[in-house]
């Protein structure tokens, strides 16, 4: 199962991000645990320091900007080597 982390305040930026991230999850049919990643310590000790930022099996993938469900799609499909 893929890990998948919004790291971000829960300002509309990241709620935006989350909404593009469930989206590509769902039309990719990919098996995928989506955390939210609140907690200002635990990004920054993740190396993010603009948020919103997207972690997939703890490894950071973005950060600083709302990616569209096209680009999530895009990023998931390599990860998963799909």
């Amino acid at each position: 199962m893929m890990r998948i982390q919004i790291l971000g305040p829960g300002c509309p930026r990241c709620d935006a991000l989350e909404e593009n991230v469930r989206t590509a999850v769902e039309a990719l049919g990919l098996d995928a645990r989506i955390e939210k990643v609140t907690d200002v310590g635990e990004i920054a000790g993740m190396g993010v320091f603009t948020t919103p930022a997207l972690a997939v099996d703890g490894a950071v993938r973005s950060s600083g900007r709302v990616l569209s469900e096209q680009q999530v799609e895009e990023l998931l499909q390599e990860e998963s080597g799909a």
